[in-house]
């Protein structure tokens, strides 16, 4: 009779933990809320190291902003909907005052402008160059304010005490330069701390980490990070400090006017 009430009572827990276990879905929707979505509006200082395969190293200094816009139908619920981007470079002296611009829109391509003073000149970025240098760094634009989730299918491939790991792969493999990527999302915060793109041979290209997360008003965040290029042998590593969140942002902020004229109150 004890043996049959253990038995019971493992199968019951083994029942309850496979209740209690989110879907692939779930997973993918808040590894996107804790890596894009954190508060409602953010701002960070950043500072980006580029090493080439020699060990030459460039360096850049930018701010962050970041408002969210809540989704039509769904009011405050501004974890999968539309934002806007500004970045503001400050050095080295060749980027001093570059300015890029992004309005992310989840139900088509994103908007994108990068101001260059140099020119003087504002310049459209085209949806099929989201997957090219940002600045000369490992990351791409797109990594910047974040790939759609719908862009992928998504699979989870392991579970370990620690990880969710889900294999994504495009649903457009022409537009893109990897085949599939796998990526570990911490089973707590979810926070994604690993990437890794693979290419059609199955030969790793990039991988992405998260080499430090802190809790910043109450939100995991990460504090540092890198991009590995394997093919170039390139690494790019970004430090984030000074991190806000809900700044109360004026959407005006976001538009092309402040690319020449930079909100120099909210960038402090």
């Amino acid at each position: 009779m004890k043996q049959i009430m253990l038995g019971m009572l493992a199968l019951a827990a083994v029942a309850q933990a496979q209740e209690a276990a989110p879907t692939v879905e779930e997973i993918v929707a808040k590894a996107n809320r804790a890596a894009y979505y954190q508060g409602k509006s953010g701002r960070a200082r950043v500072s980006m190291s580029i090493q080439d395969a020699q060990g030459r190293t460039r360096t850049r200094e930018f701010t962050i902003l970041r408002l969210d816009l809540e989704p039509e139908g769904a009011p405050g619920d501004t974890f999968s909907g539309d934002q806007k981007f500004y970045v503001y470079f400050e050095r080295p002296a060749d980027v001093n005052k570059t300015a890029y611009l992004v309005h992310k829109h989840v139900g088509k391509d994103d908007d994108r402008w990068l101001f260059l003073p140099g020119l003087n000149l504002v310049k459209r970025i085209a949806a099929s160059d989201t997957r090219t240098s940002f600045v000369g760094s490992d990351f791409y634009y797109e990594d910047v304010s974040g790939r759609n989730p719908a862009d992928d299918t998504h699979e989870r491939v392991e579970t370990t005490d620690t990880y969710y790991v889900l294999k994504s792969t495009p649903k457009d493999p022409k537009a893109v330069e990897f085949a599939s990527y796998k990526v570990w999302i911490h089973k707590a915060s979810f926070i994604p701390v690993k990437a890794e793109y693979v290419d059609a041979a199955g030969q790793k290209i990039r991988e992405a980490q998260a080499l430090a997360v802190e809790t910043v008003q109450g939100y995991p965040t990460v504090m540092k990070s890198s991009m590995r290029d394997l093919r170039t042998g390139s690494v790019t590593t970004v430090t984030y400090s000074k991190v806000e969140y809900d700044l109360g942002l004026s959407e005006e902020i976001f538009t092309e006017r402040y690319l020449r004229n930079p909100p120099r109150a909210q960038l402090r």
